[in-house]
C-alpha cells in the first residue's frame, strides 16, 4: 500500500457506533447517516459494517445514493433527505423512503404514488424548528394533517434539523428548537399512529441533548469520528485515514523558491518533500503555505508553498525520511482537525472531498 489511499477503519467505526449507543435508551433507533460517499469514505462498505452492528435505518442525501445502496444488495429502509421531484418515480421504483417538507413535494409525490399504483407509500415528514433551511412551519401542521387523511402517503417519521446543538452558546436557541420539534411530535401523536418515528438530534445533539432522542436519532458526522463535544470527541475515533507517498525529496537553499507562483521562498537551507496528493485527490489549495500539518515517521510536516493538482511539497527538514516513505495526511492520531493548522476549514468538509480517484481500503 506505499501509494496515495485511504483506509477505513471498521474497528473505529464499531467504537464510534457502541459510544453512540451507549448514550441512549435501549429502545431508540439509529439512524446510520451514509450520505456523500459517507462522509468521503465508502457507502457501500459502511453501510454494510453499520447494518452487521445492529443499525436498522439509514439515510442518505439524494436518490441516486440510495439507488447505490439497493444495487448493493442492501434492504434496510432508506430515508433520503432531498428527494429530487423529477426522479420520485425512481424513488418508489428503489423502494426508498422520502423527506416530504413542502407541499408542493407533497402533492408531486402523491400523485407519482397514485400514478404508479401504490395504495400507500412511506414519507417522512420535515419540520421547521428554527433551522429554516427546509420544513413545514408549526403553523402548518393542521393544513399537513388534512392533506394526508386519505393515507396515500403514510407517515413513517417525523424529524427535524439542530442549528447549533454543537455550539454551548446557542444553548438557549437549541432548547428553543426542541419546545418547537415537542409541538409537532404532540400534533403527530394526536392525529395519526403512535408507531412514527421521531427523530431530533444530530451527532451533537445526541451527544449534547439526552432529552432530545425521543425514539429515533441521526447519526452522521459522529460515527465518522468527529463532534462537538469536548468530552465524549475524545473518545471518538476517526474512521479515514488518509496516506500519500514522497515521491521525491530535494534540498532547497536561501533564495529558492518552492512550487507555483513562488508561493514559498526559502529564508534557510531546508529539505522538501513532493508527496503523491493534490487538490484533485480532495486536499484544497486553502491548506497550502503551511496552513495544514502531514505526520511524516511520526513527525509534524507543514505544507510548502501551494497545493498543486497531482502533488503537495512539506518542509521535512530535520526529519528522517527517504524517497518511497508513507505519509499520515490525517487519521487516527492525526485527525482532520489537526491537519488543518489554522482551522480554517471543518472536518466535516475536508473528508469528504477526498476524491473517487483514491482507493479505498476497509482495514
Amino acid at each position: 500500500m506505499n501509494k496515495t489511499h485511504l483506509i477505513i477503519n471498521k474497528k473505529a467505526l464499531k467504537a464510534n457506533y457502541e459510544l453512540i449507543r451507549s448514550k441512549l435508551n435501549d429502545d431508540c433507533r439509529v439512524i446510520g447517516v451514509v450520505k456523500a460517499n459517507a462522509y468521503g469514505t465508502d457507502a457501500i462498505s459502511v453501510a454494510q459494517q453499520l447494518i452487521n452492528f445492529g443499525v436498522e435505518h439509514l439515510a442518505v442525501a439524494y436518490i441516486d445514493e440510495g439507488i447505490q445502496l439497493r444495487n448493493a444488495g442492501i434492504s434496510k429502509p432508506i430515508l433520503v433527505f432531498y428527494p429530487q421531484i423529477d426522479n420520485f418515480k425512481a424513488l418508489i421504483d428503489h423502494q426508498l423512503t422520502p423527506s416530504i417538507y413542502s407541499f408542493t413535494a407533497l402533492a408531486a409525490f402523491k400523485d407519482v404514488v397514485t400514478k404508479a399504483g401504490k395504495a400507500t407509500f412511506p414519507v417522512h415528514i420535515k419540520v421547521n424548528t428554527g433551522m429554516n433551511r427546509l420544513g413545514f412551519e408549526i403553523s402548518e401542521l393542521k393544513e399537513l394533517s388534512k392533506r394526508l387523511e386519505n393515507k396515500v402517503l403514510n407517515v413513517h417519521g417525523v424529524f427535524s434539523h439542530f442549528a447549533a446543538s454543537g455550539t454551548p452558546a446557542h444553548r438557549d436557541f437549541t432548547r428553543y428548537q426542541i419546545d418547537r420539534f415537542q409541538q409537532a411530535v404532540h400534533h403527530f401523536k394526536q392525529d395519526f399512529s403512535s408507531d412514527i418515528l421521531f427523530h431530533l438530534s444530530n451527532s451533537s445533539g445526541i451527544l449534547s441533548y439526552p432529552e432530545a432522542a425521543y425514539n429515533a436519532v441521526r447519526a452522521g458526522i459522529a460515527l465518522y469520528g468527529y463532534g462537538n463535544h469536548p468530552q465524549e470527541d475524545r473518545q471518538l475515533q476517526p474512521v479515514a485515514e488518509l496516506f500519500a507517498t514522497i515521491i521525491q525529496l530535494r534540498t532547497v537553499h536561501a533564495g529558492d523558491s518552492v512550487g507555483y507562483e513562488r508561493a514559498f521562498m526559502a529564508k534557510k537551507t531546508c529539505r522538501i518533500a513532493t508527496l503523491s496528493i493534490g487538490y484533485a485527490d480532495g486536499i484544497g489549495r486553502i491548506y497550502g503555505k503551511g496552513c495544514a500539518i502531514v505526520k511524516v515517521n511520526g513527525k509534524s510536516a507543514p505544507t510548502c508553498g501551494n497545493i498543486c493538482m497531482d502533488t503537495m511539497m512539506v518542509d521535512v527538514s530535520g526529519i528522517d525520511c527517504e524517497e518511497g516513505d508513507m505519509v499520515k495526511v490525517f487519521g487516527n492520531d492525526h485527525s482532520a482537525t489537526s491537519f488543518d493548522a489554522y482551522q480554517q476549514s471543518i472536518a466535516y468538509e475536508l473528508i469528504t472531498r477526498i476524491s473517487d480517484r483514491v482507493p479505498r481500503i476497509l482495514k
